[in-house]
């Protein structure tokens, strides 16, 4: 919840000529609802993906105020699944999650899935335990000709929009021994080794390249920074070095 339509209309603009620049790096912009259809006029002719911000995992009922995988696939072709807000405000689940990464699945979605442990979690030294079996529940019945579509992004709940963004070292630290490590043990290793991990959490301008340096980060779910057009352009040039 950040910008009106009039508002993520005008940021996409701003950006979207410089982002389609920058060839060597997989852009996605992920708007509110209200805004997918404008955004996606936007898009025409550029090389930027549409995704929405979540989804429910049934086709059609009586789910007042959802939105369905059809209404989401008929503008996209990514969606955010399991982001912590979702997990610590609305009640989610890993198996609310799975259902959401077997619907996109269903519908050709790429889904982008959260997982991340929360800051008492972190203090307890409970980060693999936690991360691992979010994973492990979050995506188990993916279909393996499947997996190596998908993005997972490693966001700890402690860094996400406080300023306090993981040191690039522990963050590799998790994505290789844990995240990888649990896409291994439902894929196996030519799969795991091929599903993108994105790093979230207060990444900046200023920090994006020491993110990017490691090599077990393939990139960036970006939060408060991608609502500057020069900061969110300024990182999709750090990823792209």
């Amino acid at each position: 919840m950040n910008k009106t339509v009039a508002e993520a209309r005008d940021l996409v603009s701003v950006m979207g000529r410089d982002l389609n620049n920058i060839k060597n790096v997989e852009k996605v912009l992920c708007p509110p609802y209200i805004s997918l259809v404008a955004v996606a006029n936007l898009l025409g002719g550029t090389d930027l993906g549409l995704g929405a911000q979540n989804m429910h995992w049934e086709d059609k009922g009586a789910f007042t105020g959802e939105v369905s995988p059809i209404m989401v696939k008929e503008f996209c072709q990514y969606v955010i699944l399991g982001h912590s807000e979702r997990r610590t405000y609305f009640g989610e689940t890993d198996a609310t999650v799975n259902k959401k990464v077997l619907a996109a699945q269903k519908h050709g979605l790429i889904p982008i899935v959260c997982i991340g442990e929360t800051l008492a979690e972190y203090e307890a030294g409970k980060t693999a335990e936690i991360v691992h079996r979010q994973a492990l529940e979050s995506l188990k019945g993916i279909d393996p000709a499947f997996a190596s579509k998908i993005v997972v992004a490693y966001e700890p709940v402690w860094a996400i929009g406080t300023g306090r963004a993981s040191s690039p070292e522990n963050a590799e630290t998790v994505h290789r021994d844990v995240v990888r490590s649990a896409l291994k043990d439902l894929f196996g290793t030519e799969t795991a080794l091929s599903i993108r991990i994105l790093y979230g959490g207060s990444v900046t301008a200023a920090n994006a390249a020491d993110f990017f340096k490691e090599i077990d980060i393939d990139g960036a779910l970006v939060g408060g920074a991608s609502l500057k057009a020069e900061d969110f352009v300024a990182i999709t040039r750090a990823a792209s070095k």
